[in-house]
């Protein structure tokens, strides 16, 4: 039977605010009964936020979308890219990481009912590539096909659900940025000139002396000293005003701030016009009417977010015209010049619309030292997941640093994170949610149960507004504070149950041990629901337990009267959902 549509009204309730105040604080990772209020302060608490919940009207979200923003308007097609990684090498954690944040946003978007294109692939082109696959022994497109296989496979080990997948080597790409070039030529935005100065094979990047640091570039790349040769040149000195105007009249196009800023400040600082050509090597896509010249790089590269959708077919009802402008291109800080500066003066030159989003994220260290060959400290992103598993491993990297950040990585901060998040919190809570139902009330939802109280009442609202608290999280691209969020909610769950304490509750007062085993198992279907786009797997694995049907799992389903946990329907038999991993000692360290 379903429970009357008085307790669902309550049910959906929106969240008090007092209920989520220490969201900022630090969280105990392990919930003891030290670290828990008195039954009388807790009763407390949960009178003042239930007060606060009766003075707003303000309903569940049952509709799709997300919540709209000054560069998104919460419901149209949207796409999200990567940016195409270099195959010079294999894959690295800043690849896993720009892969993962981009897969958490297009799963909770598509989880909110948006139409989403999720793109990532792999740059193939230019003298680093050519150069590393001859030392290798091998031709060019063979390397790419190896090491670009490399970056599809990490792709499939982390569970990432992109849509599709491009390489720069493919034909229909190398068209379009054909294509692009000669539409830049028709406006008058190309000419052909002779070049020298300094120039990063490394960063397939050119840099004017004064960005040099100690003779190297900005990025510790070495530098060589490119001969007179002559270049094709873009007229990129003509945007520097229409960049800065843009950049003004679009104030949420580059996030964060701080890198906004940076872009600001190096276009006020002057552009000189770029080389767009070389005729050093031949590993390119060639210059239409002049194939002694090769593309630069990076025209070729950037064109990828277009030609994947069919560019230059543009015609109404095209992927071009559903999906372009792109919602969002998600960056490394470290090639953020190239999306910011170079990628919208192609769009203006060729009359194009430009991306209405670009963040850039920070780098990882590991034990606060710079990653590098060199110092043997690099991290191996499929090492990650054989020891920790996929979800542990898209937790963490999801939450230890905030997003656009910085960050650490270390061993002892991955096993206390997951331990303390998932294993102790999450995990020990669903377990003891199940085990207590599936044991004391014959393997289903109670049959019946009581009055709620103001406990039950603030902590079932609080989950209900879990989903607008997290959109807006996700929607502005703080997916640091979306796993906030979710943690809190997990953290206050806890606290619940242990001061409720069903497994007293069952000796003296069954009915009451039922209403509060059906208020965390509702509890949870939030939380699992919800997570999802970071932890598909184990999500889904809480929702069986539970017994939420496979096509109620949709974000638009939490609000509904009809989704709701059903009373007296069957749940899963209770199963560890996540791991407890051990501290290495010093000793295993020698071995």
């Amino acid at each position: 039977m379903r429970i009357n549509s008085m307790i669902l009204a309550l049910l959906t309730a929106p969240a008090a605010r007092a209920f989520t105040t220490h969201t900022t604080k630090k969280l105990s990772p392990f919930l003891t009964s030290s670290s828990i209020a008195t039954r009388q302060q807790y009763q407390q608490k949960q009178q003042t936020q239930s007060r606060l919940f009766s003075s707003t009207s303000t309903e569940p979200i049952t509709s799709v979308g997300t919540p709209a923003t000054s560069f998104d308007d919460g419901t149209s097609p949207f796409e999200i890219t990567t940016p195409i990684y270099y195959v010079n090498d294999k894959p690295h954690i800043g690849h896993a990481y720009t892969s993962l944040a981009c897969d958490v946003i297009a799963r909770y978007m598509r989880h909110s009912g948006r139409d989403v294109y999720f793109l990532s692939g792999t740059d193939e082109h230019g003298e680093k590539v050519e150069t590393t696959a001859r030392n290798a022994g091998m031709e060019p497109q063979a390397f790419c096909d190896e090491v670009s296989q490399s970056f599809r496979d990490l792709l499939g080990l982390l569970n990432i659900s992109n849509d599709d997948f491009i390489r720069t080597t493919e034909p229909h790409h190398k068209e379009a940025v054909q294509h692009l070039w000669k539409t830049l030529v028709e406006k008058d935005a190309i000419y052909l000139g002779s070049y020298e100065g300094w120039y990063s094979v490394r960063d397939e990047c050119y840099y004017n002396e004064s960005e040099l640091v100690d003779g190297k570039a900005p990025t510790g790349a070495e530098v060589q000293w490119l001969k007179k040769e002559d270049s094709y040149f873009f007229k990129l000195s003509e945007y520097e005003d229409k960049l800065l105007e843009y950049y003004e009249s679009h104030p949420d196009f580059i996030a964060p701030e701080s890198r906004k800023n940076e872009v600001v400040s190096f276009v006020k600082g002057g552009l000189r016009d770029l080389s767009i050509s070389r005729t050093t090597f031949d590993w390119g896509v060639p210059v239409p009417g002049d194939d002694d010249h090769v593309m630069y790089v990076w025209i070729d590269a950037l064109t990828n977010y277009m030609s994947a959708l069919g560019y230059p077919n543009m015609e109404k009802g095209s992927n071009f015209d559903k999906y372009w402008p792109a919602s969002l291109h998600v960056v490394g800080k470290d090639i953020l010049r190239f999306h910011a500066v170079y990628w919208p003066a192609f769009l203006l030159a060729a009359g194009l619309p430009l991306p209405k989003r670009l963040f850039a994220h920070g780098w990882w260290t590991k034990d606060g030292e710079k990653i590098s060959k060199s110092l043997g400290n690099v991290i191996d992103p499929v090492e990650l997941i054989d020891t920790y598993g996929v979800d542990p491993t898209r937790f963490f990297l999801m939450a230890e640093v905030n997003f656009g950040s910085d960050g650490d990585f270390s061993n002892e901060k991955m096993i206390y994170k997951v331990n303390a998040n998932l294993s102790n919190e999450l995990g020990n809570l669903n377990q003891r949610i199940m085990t207590l139902v599936f044991k004391n009330c014959d393997k289903a939802v109670p049959t019946e149960i009581g009055e709620l109280t103001e406990e039950d009442k603030a902590l079932l609202a609080t989950a209900a507004s879990l989903r607008e608290r997290t959109g807006e999280a996700i929607a502005n691209q703080k997916i640091d504070k979306y796993v906030q969020s979710m943690v809190s909610m997990v953290w206050d769950a806890n606290k619940y149950i242990d001061v409720m304490a069903p497994w007293v509750l069952k000796k003296t007062d069954t009915e009451r041990m039922n209403t509060v085993l059906y208020v965390l198992m509702e509890v949870m279907r939030h939380v699992a629901v919800l997570y999802q786009p970071l932890m598909p797997t184990s999500s889904n694995v809480i929702l069986d337990q539970l017994g939420v049907p496979k096509d109620e799992r949709e974000f638009e389903h939490l609000g509904k009267e009809e989704c709701k946990i059903q009373l007296g329907s069957d749940v899963g038999k209770p199963k560890a959902v996540f791991p407890r991993f051990e501290v290495p000692s010093a000793d295993d360290d020698k071995k």
